[in-house]
């Protein structure tokens, strides 16, 4: 499930489940449909994830390449103990992604 929401400038969508073949897709969707009014600023916030497989992977990634060529952000809001860090180090993409603790810490 997907939910969205705003927190400051940022848009926050709230992921939660899996994010996998069958959600992966959604999520993409979600981000291309995005139309801000200034510099788009995008949190994908996975804290309710418990399994990410190598399609949520790439529609993370995917939604990270599509923001960067729209000139934004993106940040991924999951904790160092959640799946999703755990695979983003696995993979080497660690560096590559801005990954933060909590919505608390969204500047």
């Amino acid at each position: 499930m997907i939910e969205g929401r705003t927190i400051g400038t940022w848009s926050v969508l709230t992921v939660s489940g899996e994010l996998d073949l069958a959600t992966a897709p959604g999520l993409r969707e979600r981000v291309r449909e995005m139309t801000p009014d200034g510099p788009l600023k995008v949190a994908l916030e996975l804290t309710g994830v418990g399994f990410v497989d190598s399609s949520g992977l790439g529609a993370i990634v995917a939604c990270l390449k599509h923001v960067r060529e729209l000139e934004g952000d993106l940040v991924l809001v999951a904790p160092d103990a959640s799946p999703v860090a755990k695979l983003l180090s696995l993979t080497g993409l660690e560096p590559s992604i801005t990954r933060v603790q909590s919505v608390d810490d969204l500047r």
